[in-house]
């Protein structure tokens, strides 16, 4: 298959760990200058309020013992991607949406405090730290524990991430207060949430949130390629799945319109995105000219010998059912000759059980032995004037010498053939002459209705192109363990397997087994093998091809795009483009990924969530939701700014796919207007940074005797945080 390299994108290597200098603490010493933590599914940003820009890193540590000098070490962030088998290894703090493993995060809490240099045995610094919106109060407590009994910071606050992004795109110059409104929607790695905000403080009341981000849609990813691709030569892993989300994936405006507009195969090959991934060429072992001939001449030979040896094998087979056939038929010709009792005796003795076991058997050989006449006679060239002489053939043996028996039973090999092929010649004259009679009625019939006879003909390719359509779809049943044709396979499979067909000892006495006395008792082995070839299938394909050569020739409103070839292509021509197919020896074609409908249905799952089997609303409804508890004037308020932040904030049209979402359920005079932040995955630390400046942060952080007295869940009720067991600031 031909595709152009310029569409075709490469799988990146994986990048080098940078190596991280731990800061020097001398600016920060004994000044108690905050310390900001922006503690994500994804990724842990650190640092002082005075910072620029934060330090961070991938939130996931793993213990790991190295090989060569058995030393155990713990690995963070990017460092686990150095050693193979650390990344079986590696652990978040992070389950999902929810904070639960407290070793990793001490010991990424660890790293944190080593990059900033800090070596005094306590962290003498008031902390900011995000947790998730309504976080539960068990991860509260015990991050509130490690903090003040592990590290002993003097104080404590948390804020929600979201919040503190729109904080920082909305920063009034002080010292005027935070006073801006405004929709806040925040795209998390696991989860998604809408938070209203007025006069500057977020209505945690108010605020919903989804459990879908952008870790379920990298699965959801991962799982359409392994559906589209099962036997995929490489391993495609989730990081090199949320690679194809953050670089292919995109919202569509109008998804369903999009479907119909992919419809079109052209269409689908332009929305067509090809990733290649790596990949080894096999090494194909060149010879000389002279090896090459001898592999040809002795293949040749080979061949040779194979063809003589089946020859001999087919003429001795033929001249044995022959015989069979002969003498089953003396045998059935006997019957009204004797007695029934007789008659029984003679069918015992011939291992039949009853008469339609006699006339099944040779049925059978008779249709054999057509078939094998009916070959040889195709394939049979010129026969001579003069039939051949088998002189040797009727003298008695006595009189031959060891040379002249061979030679005998060589002739009586030689005469059965000959034999064989005049029938089979003559059974091929006569089914000519059947052929050119039934030509001749179905022109009269022509030429006396010609409509007539085209619609005929034309029911006929429908029946046809009927069966050849529910043997597909039986096909495609077979491979599905649930479906009614499998399961009636798998209790035919038990039947057979039960054999509870008569024992030969109680024949006589309770019945008689009759399996196979009817040619379709056969059938049940081609039912239950699904591998098998069916010859009807191919007597379907063979009659569809006559009949529509014969309208083509004859009926001038049938043309080339009724036949079935043409039918079948069209409906194949969107699978086609929906996964192209490549040659059985392409290695290179065979690692190709293309992306297309995935493109666009990834991304839709955040607007409906049961399209990945997610019982939940989607971002369109929680928004709907969040806005009805709001009279006109402060709808207004907030959807004169709505606020995206977060990584997937990043996908393409995202904007007016929102736009799109909102406008219908918005008066028309109402204004719309939706920003992203100017950096969603960063703006949080910065907007943590410029409020733990302000002299506010001095009155909403949890001290440590007021821990002591209250407990870890308690927090103070500010602007920017959870109000689930909070106290209200005095």
């Amino acid at each position: 298959m031909e595709i152009d390299e310029v569409n075709v994108t490469y799988l990146p290597p994986q990048p080098l760990p940078r190596v991280q200098v731990p800061a020097s603490y001398d600016a920060h010493r004994d000044k108690h200058t905050p310390l900001c933590i922006d503690n994500g599914s994804t990724n842990l940003r650190f640092g002082f309020c005075t910072s620029e820009q934060p330090r961070m890193g991938a939130n996931m540590i793993a213990k790991y013992k190295e090989r060569k000098t058995n030393k155990p070490l713990l690995l963070f962030g990017e460092g686990i991607d150095i050693e193979g088998g650390a990344r079986s290894q590696a652990r978040t703090p992070w389950e999902g949406d929810v904070l639960l493993n407290f070793d990793a995060l001490e010991n990424a809490l660890d790293y944190a405090f080593i990059q900033l240099g800090i070596d005094s045995p306590t962290v003498d610094h008031p902390i900011l730290m995000t947790e998730r919106l309504a976080s539960p109060l068990h991860s509260r407590a015990l991050t509130s524990e490690l903090m003040f009994e592990q590290y002993s910071v003097p104080s404590l606050a948390f804020c929600v991430d979201s919040v503190m992004s729109f904080y920082h795109n909305n920063l009034p110059s002080p010292p005027v207060p935070f006073q801006s409104d405004g929709l806040v929607v925040s795209f998390n790695t696991a989860s998604t949430s809408v938070i209203p905000v007025l006069d500057g403080k977020g209505l945690m009341s108010h605020a919903k949130r989804i459990p879908w981000g952008a870790s379920q849609a990298a699965e959801y990813l991962l799982k359409l390629i392994q559906l589209k691709y099962p036997t995929f030569p490489n391993r495609v892993t989730p990081i090199q799945s949320n690679w194809m989300l953050q670089n292919f994936c995109e919202f569509a405006t109008d998804y369903t319109a999009l479907l119909r507009r992919l419809k079109d195969p052209l269409e689908m090959r332009a929305a067509d995105r090809i990733i290649q991934f790596p990949f080894t060429l096999p090494v194909v072992e060149e010879k000389t000219e002279e090896e090459l001939a001898r592999i040809a001449e002795r293949k040749k030979e080979q061949g040779r010998k194979l063809q003589e040896l089946a020859a001999k094998s087919r003429l001795e087979k033929l001249m044995q059912k022959e015989s069979d056939l002969a003498h089953l038929q003396s045998v059935r010709d006997r019957r009204d000759e004797e007695t029934k009792r007789e008659w029984a005796d003679t069918l015992k003795e011939e291992g039949f059980a009853n008469d339609a076991a006699l006339d099944s058997t040779i049925k059978k050989l008779e249709a054999d032995l057509k078939k094998v006449r009916k070959k040889e006679a195709d394939g049979e060239n010129e026969e001579p004037d003069q039939p051949p002489s088998f002189p040797l053939v009727d003298t008695p043996d006595e009189e031959l010498d060891e040379e002249g028996l061979k030679e005998k039973k060589k002739q009586k090999l030689l005469k059965a053939g000959y034999e064989a092929r005049e029938r089979a010649k003559r059974e091929k004259e006569r089914e000519r002459e059947e052929r050119e009679a039934e030509e001749k009625r179905e022109e009269q019939e022509r030429d006396r209705d010609i409509s007539a006879w085209a619609t005929r003909l034309r029911k006929e390719q429908e029946a046809i192109m009927t069966r050849i359509k529910e043997r597909n779809r039986r096909k495609a049943a077979l491979n599905d363990r649930k479906s009614a044709a499998s399961q009636a396979r798998m209790k035919s499979i038990a039947n057979l397997a039960a054999d509870d067909r008569v024992p030969k000892k109680r024949r006589k006495g309770t019945g008689e087994d009759m399996f196979g006395a009817d040619d379709a008792d056969w059938a049940i082995y081609r039912k239950i093998n699904t591998a098998a070839a069916s010859s009807d299938e191919e007597d379907d394909l063979v009659s569809l091809q006559a009949v529509e050569q014969k309208l083509l020739a004859y009926d001038p409103t049938f043309t080339e795009e009724h036949t079935h070839a043409s039918l079948a292509s069209q409906r194949s021509a969107l699978m086609a483009a929906f996964r192209p197919q490549y040659d059985e020896g392409d290695v290179k074609g065979k690692t190709r990924i293309h992306m297309n409908v995935e493109r666009w249905r990834v991304c839709e799952t955040w607007f409906s969530p049961s399209m990945a089997g997610v019982d939940s609303a989607g971002l369109g409804e929680v928004l709907q939701n969040v806005l009805a508890r709001f009279p006109d004037a402060e709808k207004g308020r907030l959807v004169k700014n709505v606020f995206l932040t977060g990584g997937p904030s990043y996908f393409p049209n995202l904007t007016p796919r929102l736009h799109a979402t909102l406008r219908p359920i918005l008066p028309p005079e109402m204004p719309l207007e939706i920003v992203r932040a100017a950096d969603p995955t960063g703006d949080a630390w910065r907007g943590m940074a410029a409020f733990a400046r302000t002299d506010e942060f001095q009155r909403v952080g949890v001290t440590k005797a007021e821990y002591e007295e209250w407990g870890g869940e308690r927090v103070k009720r500010w602007w920017g945080g959870n109000w689930n067991a909070s106290v209200p600031l005095s």
